[in-house]
């Protein structure tokens, strides 16, 4: 990213981001990228300016498409998360999707024969996640050759999490480095970045305030002022976590870099031997060391059951189960919240006015030292936890 882009180009930037319409946002963004120089300084935002422009006119035909009826690449979400498949052509990802939700995908032998997504429901015990089984990826899948490549990349961005269809018998290394790539062009990572920075533009704000939750390695907070106000950002909240730099707060007035935690599945292991199974799962593990890779055959549903289980936790969900008070058995449907939520969270969700009236909760489960434990709105909670909440409400 550049920190010396001229008064006319960070201007017109401006006259993007207060766009309302699709229509307007392309006309800005089409401003901006004739105002920004050429040169090797500015390679990395022409070709993100580029792909976004490639994602609006999409967004626009999509807009118009669903207003004409047809088939639409947007899946409301339901059950406890979202998780897109992702993977090349014949990867057998349509056939996983079949194997682990009750829905159909069309599965012919052909490529290409998904060009649309499919959503369908995977259970893990008590709780239900949403599949979705998306249109090939291909190479350049960012670059506009092909016609769904800005939307799939839209799909794989508003998901909760993704797992990566490879091919055994294809060259999965090749596969999936070509994945990382493009998800990585379209600011999708799956590796967990040191830090992330997010701006909050609003009025509502006297200023620029810095929120830090970390702190930044280059610079100080005034330069973190100086570097908004250059693009005319006045008033705004930066929150700060972990370790950035000031280029990566340039970065998030652009495009924030969005952390995907994924699972990765080699798909027809029944095709390859064991040696060379065990040679590729090392050969993977290297390039996102944190990500598990599980064997998987679609034909002969090795693996198969393992995926739930591994979706979930990577999720990083847990399920809390609430109880009447002087009640023996707890509610069968969990509340389900992120890892690391408090008593507080869990109250909050499920129903706040509790809290003005909160004196304490009793928990059973993994993070109670013993049944019925007496804890505060600050207690952290674990998966499988049994709460009963207590309020000056009288009954409750």
């Amino acid at each position: 990213m550049v920190t010396n882009l001229p008064a006319e180009a960070r201007a017109k930037w401006v006259r993007y981001l207060e766009a309302r319409t699709t229509e307007e946002k392309i006309r800005a963004l089409e401003e901006f990228l004739s105002s920004i120089p050429k040169h090797k300084g500015t390679e990395n935002l022409v070709a993100w300016v580029r792909r976004k422009l490639s994602e609006l006119r999409e967004e626009l035909e999509e807009s118009r498409r669903k207003r004409g009826g047809g088939p639409s690449f947007f899946i409301e979400k339901h059950g406890v998360a979202q998780v897109v498949l992702l993977g090349h052509t014949l990867s057998g990802k349509s056939s996983l999707f079949n194997a682990l939700t009750s829905a159909k995908s069309k599965v012919t032998g052909l490529p290409f024969t998904t060009m649309y997504p499919v959503p369908g429901m995977m259970p893990f015990e008590d709780v239900q996640i949403q599949l979705v089984d998306s249109p090939p990826f291909v190479p350049e899948a960012t670059s506009g050759k092909v016609s769904w490549g800005a939307r799939l990349i839209g799909l794989a961005r508003n998901a909760d999490a993704l797992t990566i269809v490879l091919d055994a018998s294809a060259d999965p290394v090749g596969q999936y480095k070509g994945i990382l790539k493009e998800l990585e062009g379209a600011g999708i990572v799956l590796r967990k970045p040191r830090g992330r920075v997010q701006i909050e533009r609003s009025k509502a704000y006297s200023g620029i305030r810095l929120a830090r939750m970390g702190k930044i390695l280059d610079g100080t907070e005034d330069d973190v002022r100086k570097l908004l106000e250059s693009y005319r950002v006045y008033n705004a909240l930066v929150k700060i976590y972990g370790e950035v730099s000031i280029d990566d707060v340039e970065k998030s007035l652009f495009e924030a870099v969005v952390y995907k935690p994924s699972v990765v599945l080699l798909n027809k292991v029944d095709l390859v031997g064991y040696d060379e199974v065990k040679s590729q799962v090392r050969e993977l593990s290297v390039l996102t060391p944190h990500v598990q890779i599980i064997p998987v055959s679609a034909v002969t549903k090795q693996g198969v059951d393992l995926v739930p289980k591994s979706v979930f936790n990577v999720l990083e969900l847990i399920r809390i189960y609430t109880k009447e008070p002087n009640s023996r058995e707890p509610s069968k449907d969990p509340l389900v919240i992120p890892k690391g939520s408090t008593i507080e969270d869990a109250v909050r969700h499920i129903r706040e006015d509790f809290l003005k009236h909160f004196k304490y909760a009793r928990i059973w489960g993994p993070s109670a030292k013993y049944p019925g434990e007496k804890v505060g709105l600050d207690h952290v909670l674990s998966d499988g936890d049994v709460i009963e909440i207590r309020t000056h409400i009288r009954g409750i």
